[in-house]
């Protein structure tokens, strides 16, 4: 779907459009995580912007695992979690001067400031490598860790005092008692070349771009790793602090210097929206020999006061934004296309290109997005490409030059099977990519379905990491879930493990206790862990508290297999203006097999074979009504190629939908996904019921949102303690909300509770409330 069609979205196209976007910039967040993006900043922006107006004009359709709601990306597994003092929150985007215009205007409407009043402000570039918060107390380097989801971070501490810009010991003694000091740890491009280039000649992994290879030396266990790492830092913000020690933002920079932080030499405190665009445009010419990737250039208001008084509005302080560089283009040839499946079975196709320099930096590979793209833009093996590098991440083609084409370039034919398994390719019915079937059988899936079941969030696995699930892969020893458990008690295996791979007695009883202690799992967790395309944390809990137990969920999970609704019902149901009261009046109608109306017009055939099937019901059934026969065909298939009733069941439940529902139901409804789960319930002791929300609390029943930065407890927190007492938590306001609970900085949501008149409590209030 195109942005321009938002407008004419129904509700259930609404809603499964959001489903299809969370999941995709989940899926984006993960491989962004991992230092491995597939599409570029803009791309990112692009689908964020798209959900954003979904959500806008269907409000009470956002989801609980809304992107708009989220900040950053989820925490690894393999670092402990360190939970922010301050949130650390995302920069809304400016792509063009009118942009900052409006922003200093926004800034200025406000404050309340005249038009002849200062408003100065500091203007940073744009450092594309990853962020850190590092806490100080009395001086000391105590703790660091990666942004994360805004909230919480991981613990990099080890890794981050491997960088010389970074001192473990503040300078001077004007410093707080305690300081999260802010920056963002980058590779220069020389030392990156030169990484790469020596990695590439040992045969070791190379990095597709300084901002990738930061982030992935930052997240090497080994701390000696990260040591022999080109790293650098520069500090630009503070987070919590004891005690104010600045007034500006530019006197805050002035401390950093002061306290032995490298601050960039190029930021600039200037005077309103002019003298922000002239450093945009000076920092746009010196880019490229800067010595290290920028992006773009961020502007913040000067005063910290005003910072303060400006706040937060859903992810974005106000009085700060980021202005984006264009996209740099170059052409070359497309010399061939190659498949990767991802963790998820999704078919991913990338060119090869032969090598040229975009930006100041050879790029060999593009992204192609999916087939349809292919398609759209008709590129073909032997074609001269335009490149268009954005965000410096993985370039992509742009259009083709059709003159320079060659006479035997054929149109690319988009594989229908699975490259690495051979199980067959498909295309879910409203999604642009293609998925292998093939699940956990798949080499390509094994180890990040994997290293999803042994996640924190699902069966939380102690010990068995990513390193070892590669290596336990490798060795055959590990090819679905059940496999784990059977290794706890293979001695064959675990003397080899001793022998051969240096674990001592204790790290091998380590490992079988860690596995042995999940032998019983809540509900919840089992559902989350098998990793169902569309099912995340939220869905498993919702279907959990549903069915109760893992018989009840897997008898409806078989029994919705056996009724999945055919393309063509789905086709039917998904039109414009067709309710389900219109698929009923289809199914009912009994339709004599002669056309008792040949010489009616097609509307009319359909009002009078089915009456009381509204005027737009009956325009976009006439599309797919040629003639007779073919309505009679339409009544058969709103009357048999419907969802069974278990399908609706799981459909019906509230925050579930259709979109999940239909991916339970894929499934159960693969044999080789049935056989695994039978064998993993075969290791497991136990499968806990979910504990039922309470009915008798001050709070059960009502609907809460949660908004701002909160205090007293993370979001994950307040939603789990909230529906543990029977409350709906949702993710907008409207008039059927009861509760808004509101912490610092809270932006849009507030005003929309003050609208309705929906309560609004403190953190405070609302603990003394369910306590």
């Amino acid at each position: 779907m195109s942005p321009d069609t938002v407008d004419t979205l129904t509700e259930t196209e609404a809603r499964a459009e959001l489903a299809r976007l969370a999941a995709e910039m989940e899926r984006h967040d993960a491989l962004y995580a991992e230092a491995t993006p597939e599409i570029t900043d803009a791309d990112y922006d692009a689908l964020r912007a798209r959900n954003a107006a979904v959500e806008a004009r269907f409000p009470d359709l956002v989801r609980p695992d809304s992107p708009s709601l989220k900040v950053g990306a989820p925490v690894s597994s393999q670092f402990a979690e360190v939970r922010h003092g301050v949130p650390m929150l995302s920069l809304d985007n400016a792509f063009d001067e009118a942009d900052v215009a409006d922003f200093a205007a926004r800034i200025r409407r406000f404050l309340k400031l005249s038009a002849d009043e200062p408003l100065a402000f500091v203007a940073e570039p744009k450092i594309d490598g990853l962020s850190a918060n590092i806490r100080y107390e009395d001086g000391v380097l105590v703790q660091g860790a990666t942004r994360g989801d805004g909230r919480a971070g991981e613990d990099i501490t080890a890794n981050l005092k491997t960088i010389a810009d970074i001192p473990h010991r503040l300078s001077g003694s004007s410093w707080p008692r305690r300081i999260e000091i802010r920056g963002e740890v980058y590779a220069p491009n020389d030392a990156f070349a030169a990484f790469n280039a020596e990695a590439e000649a040992a045969g070791r992994r190379t990095y597709a771009n300084p901002r990738n290879f930061a982030a992935g030396s930052l997240r090497q266990i080994d701390p000696a790793v990260t040591a022999g790492r080109p790293l650098r830092f520069f500090a630009y913000a503070s987070g919590e602090t004891s005690e104010t020690f600045a007034t500006t933002q530019a006197e805050a920079l002035a401390a950093f210097e002061s306290w032995g932080f490298p601050v960039n030499p190029r930021s600039k405190r200037v005077e309103d929206a002019a003298g922000l665009i002239a450093v945009y445009r000076a920092l746009e010419t010196e880019r490229a020999s800067l010595g290290y990737d920028i992006d773009g250039v961020v502007y913040k208001v000067d005063r910290l006061d005003w910072q303060s008084r400006l706040g937060f509005v859903s992810r974005s302080p106000r009085w700060a934004i980021a202005h984006k560089f264009p996209a740099q283009q170059a052409t070359t040839v497309l010399e061939g296309i190659d498949i990767q499946v991802g963790r998820t079975g999704s078919l991913t196709p990338v060119a090869r290109l032969a090598p040229v320099t975009v930006g100041g930096v050879v790029v060999r590979n593009a992204t192609l997005h999916n087939e349809d793209e292919i398609a759209r833009k008709d590129v073909r093996i032997g074609d001269t490409v335009v490149l268009q590098r954005a965000g410096d991440v993985i370039p992509q083609i742009v259009s083709v030059v059709a003159e320079k084409r060659p006479a035997d370039a054929a149109p690319y034919v988009f594989p229908t099977h699975c490259p690495v398994c051979g199980s067959e390719a498909v295309r879910p019915d409203g999604e642009v990519r293609r998925r292998c079937t093939g699940g956990l059988v798949c080499g390509a899936q094994l180890v990040e379905r994997l290293k999803h079941f042994v996640g924190r969030r699902a069966f939380d696995i102690e010990g068995l990491g990513e390193k070892q699930l590669i290596a336990f892969s490798e060795r055959g020893w590990i090819k679905e879930p059940a496999d784990i458990f059977r290794l706890a008690r293979d001695e064959a295996k675990l003397a080899v493990l001793r022998a051969e791979d240096g674990y001592g007695d204790t790290s091998v009883a380590n490992l079988i206790a860690g596995i042995d202690a999940r032998r019983t799992i809540t509900l919840e967790r089992l559902i989350f862990g098998l990793g169902i395309r569309e099912i995340g944390e939220q869905t498993s809990l919702l279907l959990a508290r549903h069915f109760g137990s893992w018989s009840a969920f897997h008898v409806a999970g078989l029994a919705a297999a056996e009724g999945i609704p055919s393309p063509e019902w789905t086709r039917l149901a998904e039109g414009h203006g067709v309710s389900p009261r219109t698929l009923s009046v289809l199914a009912s109608a009994t339709l004599d097999p002669a056309d008792p109306w040949p010489e009616a017009p097609i509307d009319q055939k359909l009002a009078l074979a089915f009456p009381g099937v509204a005027a737009p019901a009956r325009r976009a059934l006439a599309p797919l009504a040629a003639d007779w026969p073919v309505i009679i065909e339409l009544s058969r298939i709103a009357r048999e190629d419907g969802p069974s009733e278990t399908l609706g069941e799981i459909a019906g439940i509230s925050g579930v939908g259709p979109v999940a529902a239909r991916a339970v139901a894929e499934f159960f409804h693969e044999p080789h996904n049935r056989a695994v789960v039978d064998a993993l319930i075969a290791e497991l002791d136990r499968v806990e019921d979910a504990e039922r929300p309470k009915t008798d609390t001050a709070v059960a029943g009502k609907t809460v949102v949660f908004t701002g930065s909160l205090e007293r407890f993370t979001r994950d927190e307040a939603r789990a303690r909230a529906e543990s007492l029977g409350a709906k938590v949702s993710g907008s306001v409207s008039k059927k909300t009861d509760y808004l609970v509101a912490g610092p900085g809270a932006g849009s949501k507030l005003a929309d509770a003050q609208k309705h008149g929906v309560t609004v409590l403190t953190e405070d209030e609302w603990l003394g409330m369910i306590q």
